[in-house]
């Protein structure tokens, strides 16, 4: 059965620029109030909203460092004051430092894994017991990348954090199927030209690089099947059939 996404309530983490804005707005699309979460894109977020509510639809922007648990608290606090109920999480925000393993120092390791594996997991907690307490069920839709299914020697606690980010997929959606929670996980391939080549796309099978749109009809995809969960759904034109690193 198809769920449909009219006047449910969904966060995206990350969602006043880049995938999380496209994420958003597909959701805001489909007729879903959004929560427009960043961390210092004070004016992207703006924007995001204006473009969020020409479907009709509310929003909220909250403001959350998510290295910090207090925020993140704070974030869903905020979501529950304000809608009292939350049906769908899409954990997109994340940071990509490019370090050499033997150059990472202790504060960075911490940066990148707090951001990109913590934050997550607090997350779908806070998540998921809205959505208990609701009585309704809910979604998670995470989003790793490639580096979360095969090393970057470039971004190794980048690689590192994402590869988690799969596993707490897997293990959340076998705890929270009992709640009728569904937990799923994205894996984009290259999405953007920035920072890479200009030729990128002739090295994937389909033959182009993707957009933040083609990520976005994915997890609305996963947000309206009721019968997935446990998911890992690859958005890269077959660059998983591909060795080596970009």
């Amino acid at each position: 059965m198809l769920i449909d996404l009219r006047g449910k309530v969904v966060c995206v983490t990350g969602s006043a620029r880049r995938v999380g804005r496209a994420i958003m707005l597909a959701c805001a699309e489909q007729g879903a109030h959004v929560v427009i979460h960043h961390g210092n894109s004070d004016v992207q977020a703006q924007h995001a909203a204006a473009e969020a509510r020409t479907y009709g639809v509310e929003t909220l922007i909250v403001k959350a460092n998510l290295e910090d648990p207090t925020a993140i608290a704070d974030l869903f606090q905020q979501i529950a004051s304000h809608y009292g109920r939350l049906d769908m999480l899409v954990n997109s925000a994340a940071n990509f430092k490019r370090t050499p393993l033997l150059d990472i120092d202790l504060a960075e390791w911490e940066s990148v894994i707090n951001t990109n594996l913590r934050a997550p997991f607090l997350c779908t907690q806070h998540a998921a017991r809205l959505m208990i307490a609701g009585g309704r069920g809910g979604s998670i839709v995470n989003i790793s990348d490639k580096g979360g299914v095969q090393p970057w020697a470039s971004r190794p606690h980048h690689s590192i954090s994402k590869a988690g980010l799969v596993m707490l997929t897997h293990n959340a959606a076998l705890a929270l199927a009992e709640h009728n929670i569904r937990v799923n996980c994205i894996v984009p391939g290259i999405v953007t030209a920035e920072d890479n080549p200009a030729d990128a796309g002739k090295k994937i099978p389909l033959g182009r690089i993707g957009t933040p749109d083609d990520v976005a009809r994915a997890v609305v995809f996963l947000a309206t099947n009721d019968f997935v969960t446990g998911a890992v759904l690859h958005i890269d034109g077959g660059d998983a059939y591909n060795r080596g690193n970009y």
